[in-house]
């Protein structure tokens, strides 16, 4: 009986170690900012945190002051006018405006501020919106995507803040977790408490 047993916990344990894996689950998000013309002008990654959604925005091309920035309520970029990618993202049916008292939109963000050159490097943390499932998920039916405006928000004036034109539009796409081995620590931990069950089997049943 000792030595079924004994067997029977060497086989689990080679099961476990040969196929156990980690997951870097799909908390991750991004969106290739192109203009009317098709061009990839950007780029905006999404990274869920315990405080919210960080979102990184790095791009170039754009005319120099202050941007609008917004998610949108669709994940559909059409050129020229990228008007498929609807209204702001908005499933709390609140007014426009980070400033706006019966606001804002979960998906208002602050205007980002372009330089001489016309770039811009982008950050900001909003707990608006997740990229879990729920209420607030970026990942709902029709999805979402981030649009850039031709002239700044003005933060109040319900339903866009004024920010005219949208000039790139990205579709917010998960990035797949990839699997990763455990590694050897983790493998020589299992592998002492095989070797302690093994040693109680064997001595006191």
């Amino acid at each position: 009986m000792r030595s079924i047993w004994t067997i029977l916990v060497f086989v689990v344990v080679g099961l476990l170690i040969g196929s156990m894996t980690v997951w870097a689950v799909g908390e991750r998000a991004a969106a290739p900012l192109r203009d009317a013309e098709g061009r990839v002008m950007g780029m905006a990654l999404f990274v869920q945190e315990a405080q919210g959604v960080r979102i990184s925005v790095t791009v170039k091309g754009l005319s120099p002051g202050e941007h609008g920035i917004h998610i949108h309520a669709v994940g559909k970029c059409e050129p020229p006018d990228f008007l498929s990618a609807g209204p702001h993202f908005n499933p709390t049916n609140k007014k426009h405006g980070l400033n706006n008292p019966d606001g804002p939109h979960a998906g208002d963000l602050p205007n980002l501020v372009v330089g001489e050159d016309g770039s811009i490097v982008y950050e900001h943390i909003t707990n608006l919106v997740t990229l879990t499932p729920g209420e607030l998920s970026l990942f709902d039916e029709d999805g979402s995507s981030l649009v850039i405006h031709a002239n700044p928000d003005d933060q109040i004036t319900d339903p866009a803040g004024n920010s005219g034109a949208r000039v790139l539009c990205g579709v917010i796409t998960p990035m797949k977790g990839a699997s990763l081995r455990i590694g050897g620590v983790f493998s020589a931990l299992l592998l002492l408490a095989a070797a302690a069950l093994v040693i109680w089997l064997l001595l006191f049943r």
